[in-house]
């Protein structure tokens, strides 16, 4: 190891140094998801279109259901037939209560017609045969009375149930019908439709893309050997191919503690400080987390360090102690000064 003749030779310098971790980053709308339909059917029509801004409920699509719409239909038939049948007002209840009515003056009359009787025969005017005779059917005509009361109370009862049960058939219909309209979960934008109609959908395909309007978030690919470095709150500094002249700050928001098996990374979100006017989903750049910063750390040119911790001095080569190392700098902890003369190492 030596130096080359001429060469001029440098001291440590005092400065502030960083170390930090290289991402790949992407642009992304914050609350991103994908809507997916509930049910097997061929798509109707898109009711958006890509960009339009939705509310939580706007309906986005529709999916054929014709047997669903009839077989919502006819409940919707029973369940008005049985409000009817229920209300009182049919031919079933008022038949009944006629019967009532009818029973009810026969019961007078064989009540006044059995008193009468007994009275005549308390004075021992008449037989007892007529007297029997009058009070069985007095006693008939109560039972036949109660008996039709009963009838309407249970018939009234069954129609109650059947009202409920067409109650039940219908809501659940509609609720059948209502999952072949897929609907926004979200206030936001339509960013992406993925079919268009007339094509078969499932529940397994997704529809659409959808995420915040005007509010948009970083995801970062880090490697697998410094995700222990990394933490919420840590600063990181960006930049977008879309904007190649600028830098953007940006904060760690969230850490995904699985690993992508595929690349080996790890996905991290950090929310910008301030954004660029202008955000697509997808845009790409590059980024890097600050993960320590040291003031007036005693530090030398990258290059000047050979075998992990020596440095080539004018008086000869010095085993050092490191510390934060950035992108072209190194922190010196121990070895040299910031006096020392050194040499950039040549292997001849």
């Amino acid at each position: 190891m030596s130096c080359k003749k001429g060469e001029t030779a440098i001291t440590p310098s005092l400065e502030t140094i960083s170390q930090s971790v290289y991402v790949s980053v992407t642009v992304q709308p914050d609350s991103l998801y994908e809507a997916f339909a509930s049910v097997n059917g061929i798509l109707e029509s898109n009711l958006v279109t890509e960009g339009t801004i939705v509310k939580n409920g706007t309906p986005l699509f529709q999916i054929i259901n014709s047997n669903t719409k009839l077989n919502t239909e006819n409940a919707r038939l029973a369940y008005n037939l049985a409000q009817k049948n229920y209300s009182g007002n049919t031919a079933l209840l008022l038949s009944i209560r006629d019967e009532i009515k009818a029973a009810e003056l026969k019961l007078i009359n064989d009540s006044i017609n059995f008193f009468r009787q007994k009275n005549l025969w308390e004075k021992s005017i008449g037989s007892k045969a007529q007297f029997d005779a009058k009070q069985l059917e007095y006693q008939l005509s109560k039972n036949t009375v109660a008996s039709i009361k009963n009838k309407y109370q249970r018939t009234k009862n069954e129609l109650e149930t059947q009202l409920n049960q067409a109650s039940n058939t219908y809501q659940n219909s509609v609720i059948t019908t209502g999952d072949y309209t897929v609907t926004s979960k979200m206030n936001g934008k339509v960013y992406a439709l993925y079919k268009n109609p007339g094509e078969i959908v499932n529940p397994q395909l997704p529809l659409a893309m959808l995420g915040s309007e005007d509010n948009f978030i970083l995801e970062l690919l880090v490697d697998e050997v410094d995700i222990v470095s990394i933490s919420n709150q840590q600063k990181v500094v960006v930049t977008l191919d879309a904007y190649p002249n600028q830098i953007f700050l940006a904060v760690v928001s969230k850490i995904y503690p699985n690993k992508d098996e595929r690349n080996q990374t790890f996905k991290v979100e950090a929310k910008f400080e301030n954004p660029p006017k202008t955000l697509y989903p997808g845009l790409s750049g590059e980024g890097n987390i600050i993960i320590s910063v040291k003031e007036n750390a005693l530090t030398i040119p990258t290059e000047y360090l050979f075998d992990k911790n020596k440095v080539n001095t004018k008086t000869g080569i010095v085993v050092v102690t490191t510390g934060v190392k950035s992108d072209d700098k190194i922190e010196i902890l121990s070895g040299i000064t910031s006096e020392s003369k050194l040499l950039k190492p040549n292997v001849e």
